[in-house]
């Protein structure tokens, strides 16, 4: 039987939990929806990142991130401990190696003023106590508000709370395309009033059903963490390198998980197919020519540096290199030390194609009918709440059918 909702969402990952999430909330009468072609919910990005909580502060304050980190890291902090979730409340220090570094610190510093995150100065002696392990170049930035969280345990969080609201999960589902209302799936057809596309490393694809997205591709990048096994003590808060802030990653970093863990990375290898996280494990022909078509033309015309980045990330996939990287931050780490690679993810990064640019922010397109998150990538975990709310905000602007606007009216 054809089923029918009043909101239809593609994609199971943290921005499509959270969207059904604030429209459920805001229309609790509402039929929602959520099509996941997997057999589980964040079974991509959402539950592959590093699980940090950012603060908000690598960001122009012109910027979506800008706007939605703070908030974002203060709202999913309040609710992991409202739920009784795991939280790992360390704080973050960026550290330098030179004297050029210590500039991007001040930068970094800038920005963060500019956004309002609280951002702490402090000398090597203050920065010893914090982590003895931390080596730095004169000085530091601490992000006391930069925490970790475990992201599969939120997101199993979300969705047990949206199905509890009365919100259906559609397993195994899959987007196939659409006639006018109606959306078609491997699992029969669903007729909506709106469409939401939250899909992720597809939301390029589906969007162009809808004549989005014309501008744009997603390229993959394949994000790799290597498992620090000799202990939990050696690193006691995240640990960050100055990014270079004309790319959109942030450096081989430290990250401290919710259990103690320790980890370095993540990579930023460029992927040649959208799920290309081993070996041949769910090649596709046409992406992998569509996508290494593209990263030719990056690597021909060297945009944003694309060769560099290219030549120094696959580099990574040797390990004593991979490890080096991680060393000039800290005292004493046991470079034997390091045990095994933990499941890669795959980075959902937006690419204009008439640019040639990697787009850095979010980008939302859509109209009376569908809306499209054609680039919510990191941290777009941390911004996951308010960035919905914006999301669902932006739906009730576009929607022009009086009708149905009423109707939501009524129902509130």
């Amino acid at each position: 039987m054809e089923k029918s909702y009043d909101y239809l969402i593609a994609g199971g990952g943290i921005i499509g939990l959270t969207i059904a999430r604030e429209l459920k909330l805001r229309y609790p009468h509402l039929q929602i929806g959520i099509l996941e072609k997997e057999s589980g919910i964040a079974y991509h990005s959402s539950g592959r990142n590093s699980g940090v909580l950012h603060a908000g502060f690598y960001y122009t304050e012109d910027s979506l991130k800008a706007r939605f980190t703070r908030e974002g890291n203060q709202k999913m902090t309040a609710y992991c401990l409202h739920k009784g979730l795991k939280i790992n409340q360390c704080g973050k220090l960026v550290v330098a190696t030179n004297e050029e570094e210590v500039r991007g610190l001040e930068e970094l510093k800038r920005r963060g003023d500019r956004n309002g995150v609280e951002l702490q100065w402090m000398t090597e002696e203050q920065t010893s106590r914090i982590d003895p392990s931390v080596k730095t170049y004169k000085k530091a930035l601490y992000s006391p508000s930069t925490s970790t969280v475990d992201p599969l345990e939120v997101c199993n969080a979300i969705y047990q709370e949206i199905v509890s609201l009365g919100v259906e999960v559609l397993f195994e589902t899959a987007y196939k395309g659409k006639q006018d209302a109606t959306i078609l799936t491997n699992n029969g057809e669903l007729r909506c009033h709106y469409f939401i596309n939250a899909a992720g490393l597809y939301a390029d694809r589906i969007a162009k059903d809808f004549n989005y997205g014309d501008d744009y591709t997603i390229i993959p990048f394949k994000g790799i963490y290597l498992k620090y096994a000799k202990n939990k003590e050696d690193v006691e808060t995240n640990i960050y390198p100055v990014p270079n802030l004309a790319n959109p990653f942030l450096g081989v970093h430290f990250t401290k998980t919710v259990d103690g863990t320790i980890k370095i990375g993540p990579t930023a290898i460029p992927a040649l197919w959208r799920e290309n996280y081993r070996g041949l494990e769910n090649f596709k022909l046409k992406e992998f020519f569509s996508i290494l078509y593209y990263e030719a033309k990056l690597f021909i015309t060297n945009s944003f540096n694309f060769r560099r980045l290219a030549f120094e990330e696959i580099k990574k996939y040797y390990r004593p290199g991979f490890i080096n990287l991680s060393l000039n931050m800290v005292k004493n780490i046991d470079r034997r030390g390091f045990g095994q690679f933990a499941r890669p993810g795959i980075r959902a990064q937006l690419l204009n194609k008439k640019t040639l640019e990697l787009v850095s922010d979010f980008v939302l397109e859509g109209d009376e009918q569908s809306m499209h998150v054609l680039n919510a990538v990191s941290p777009g975990f941390t911004c996951s709440f308010p960035f919905a709310s914006y999301v669902v905000d932006e739906i009730e602007k576009k929607k022009q059918i009086p009708e149905l606007n009423h109707q939501l009216k009524m129902k509130v």
